[in-house]
């Protein structure tokens, strides 16, 4: 029998930056996780509204498929832009905060 090890190796801190633990070069690790951030925000507020998702492409100007997507992380299928723009739609402010 395989024993499998379930030992924490590693944690990334709270302000740090999973993508660039992941291996990811600094400047792509940060649009990754800020298209993270924003996608959790519009998930959240889908969630939080009960919406299908029929209901919140209506409410955000986008497909179904483009909801879908968001639900399920493919951040690969989203601009920074474009992802903003929902997030606006939601009635959230987006600020930058710049260190």
């Amino acid at each position: 029998m395989n024993h499998l090890d379930t030992s924490i190796s590693h944690i990334t801190t709270e302000n740090g930056n999973v993508f660039e633990d992941l291996g990811f070069k600094p400047i792509e690790a940060t649009k990754l996780k800020i298209k993270a951030q924003l996608m959790c925000q519009i998930s959240e507020w889908i969630k939080n509204k009960s919406l299908k998702q029929e209901e919140a492409s209506n409410l955000l100007h986008v497909t179904r498929p483009r909801i879908s997507d968001i639900m399920t992380g493919k951040s690969n299928k989203f601009t920074i832009d474009a992802l903003v723009d929902m997030v606006e739609r939601t009635g959230k402010h987006i600020t930058i905060q710049v260190n």
